[in-house]
């Protein structure tokens, strides 16, 4: 499972440290896509099988199921973690998370995201009202 916050920052080329407890769990190679919420999503190659069947369940014919296939799947691409722990995340999805030097990476179970750290301060402080985010739980069985 893919657990914990981290602090890394971007290098010069646009390289990012995989933190190694992650490294694990994703393996050598995963696929990275814009993600939701102004962050950028990374897949084992298991997890990304998975998803993408369910994205390739979607309607055709529906426009929001287009749209939503078109968003994950025009930006994605696979990385791979060199010998010093790093993978490049490419300039289209740098500019689409606004990353530009201070990053925080973030397992959530089945994936990464990887965070502008000031956005992710802001996301962690105005965002989350987990009392409330708790209540409406409760109609998914949590």
């Amino acid at each position: 499972m893919l657990i914990g916050e981290y602090e890394h920052s971007l290098d010069s080329k646009g390289r990012l440290i995989m933190p190694a407890k992650l490294r694990e769990n994703i393996g050598e190679r995963f696929l990275l896509t814009k993600g939701l919420d102004g962050c950028l999503f990374a897949f084992s190659t298991q997890e990304w099988e998975n998803f993408e069947q369910k994205l390739k369940s979607l309607p055709l014919s529906n426009k929001n199921s287009r749209e939503f296939t078109r968003f994950f799947l025009s930006g994605a691409t696979e990385c791979e973690i060199d010998k010093q722990g790093r993978f490049l995340i490419p300039n289209n999805l740098r500019k689409s998370a606004n990353l530009i030097k201070d990053i925080i990476i973030i397992g959530v179970g089945t994936r990464i995201e990887i965070w502008n750290k000031e956005e992710w301060e802001t996301y962690n402080t105005d965002n989350i009202k987990v009392e409330e985010i708790a209540e409406n739980m409760t109609m998914l069985g949590i």
